[in-house]
């Protein structure tokens, strides 16, 4: 599951992906065998944190499982 993350709070991505032009047809981000593609991977900070990734728009996407 991808959530977006701003600051104390988990935004599911259809709250804020929709206005986006780099989003899907759906108004999803472009999740695609495991990657965003529309945005870039971040380190990680810590092991057993989830995969984070920053979006074309700048918001931070978590892949949580």
């Amino acid at each position: 599951m991808l959530v977006i993350l701003m600051d104390n709070q988990l935004l599911p991505p259809q709250q804020v992906c929709q206005t986006c032009l780099m989003a899907d047809q759906s108004g999803q981000p472009r999740w695609h065998q495991g990657q965003l593609r529309c945005g870039r991977a971040l380190h990680k900070l810590a092991e057993g944190m989830p995969d984070q990734y920053e979006c074309q728009m700048g918001f931070r996407i978590a892949h949580i499982e």
